[in-house]
């Protein structure tokens, strides 16, 4: 199926972090090699997502630059999933977005105008789980993106459950699953921190109680709401809260004014280089902070910002 966009769209931005942060196991990059083989022209990403009818395997192609629209092929158990694993494919690739609504409101700042000039039409790489990205943020925080990987397919390995479909990918573990893990499976299997560890097991616990409201916005979901239930969790501070709700609930308006990344660009743009700082001035950006946050990540050398190469 084709899956429609506004232009522009930069696709290098969009698929190398989430090809630089897929989780072994769950998801898989497909390298080109040659237009319209199983790999796409310019790569594609496969995954697996956990459906109301069971699990579903969703692959997302690069589109070709001037293109209009994204390439994918859905995969259900159930043959009624298929228009919610469409729908899950768009919130991946941020692709309701009119990206002339972010670039002109920054390109209104003379230190984000040029980054949005040469770069335009940069989207947030989303997800189709909400749980997935609380218990990945969790994961993540204070590690490099190469460490958050390692520790979130060491979990999938041990509770991941087969998504079948044709392929050897697995669902991510379910909050259900990492809520039952007792002391013991806990300290083997989540080599984190002691805090950090007791942290993932209350919010995994929380998640699984229901409480938590992680909806989309477009499911009547409120992303200030969930980082007020967010943040009144031990262990949960502003980075992992805004990183749910800008990578899972549509939040436009996320600012990660703690990231390394984002205070390094900060620092070498010219803009504050401390946190508080930098949140005050990110202020004059809303209510497109997620989108700065793209732009500020972009300005560095990172894998996140290019293509897996090609083989």
């Amino acid at each position: 199926m084709d899956l429609p966009f506004t232009p522009p769209l930069h696709a290098d931005q969009l698929f190398g972090h989430l090809a630089a942060t897929a989780v072994p196991g769950v998801e898989e990059w497909l390298p080109a090699r040659g237009t319209g083989d199983d790999g796409g022209g310019r790569g594609a990403l496969r995954r697996a997502v956990r459906l109301p009818g069971g699990s579903g395997v969703v692959v997302v192609h690069v589109p070709e630059p001037g293109a209009t629209s994204v390439r994918a092929e859905v995969a259900t158990t159930d043959p009624a999933d298929e228009p919610l694993a469409a729908r899950l494919c768009r919130r991946l690739l941020d692709l309701d977005l009119d990206p002339a609504l972010p670039d002109t409101a920054l390109a209104a700042d003379p230190v984000l105008a040029p980054l949005v000039a040469a770069v335009p039409g940069r989207r947030v790489p989303g997800s189709p789980s909400a749980e997935e990205v609380a218990v990945r943020a969790v994961l993540g925080q204070q590690v490099s993106t190469a460490a958050a990987r390692t520790h979130a397919a060491r979990l999938v390995a041990a509770l991941g459950e087969p998504a079948g479909l044709g392929t050897d990918l697995q669902l991510f573990p379910a909050a259900e699953a990492l809520a039952r893990l007792d002391d013991d499976e806990a300290v083997r299997l989540l080599a984190l921190p002691t805090r950090r560890r007791e942290t993932l097991r209350n919010l995994a616990r929380v998640l699984a109680g229901g409480s938590l409201d992680l909806r989309h916005v477009d499911d009547g979901g409120d992303p200030e709401r969930a980082r007020a239930q967010l943040l009144a969790l031990p262990g949960i501070g502003p980075w992992t809260a805004q990183t749910v709700t800008m990578r899972a609930l549509g939040d436009t308006d996320a600012f990660l004014a703690a990231d390394l990344g984002v205070l390094v660009a900060a620092r070498e743009l010219g803009l504050p280089g401390d946190a508080r700082p930098l949140d005050r001035h990110a202020r004059t950006w809303s209510p497109w902070r997620s989108y700065a946050v793209q732009h500020l990540w972009g300005a560095l050398p990172h894998a996140i910002n290019a293509l897996p190469p090609s083989p």
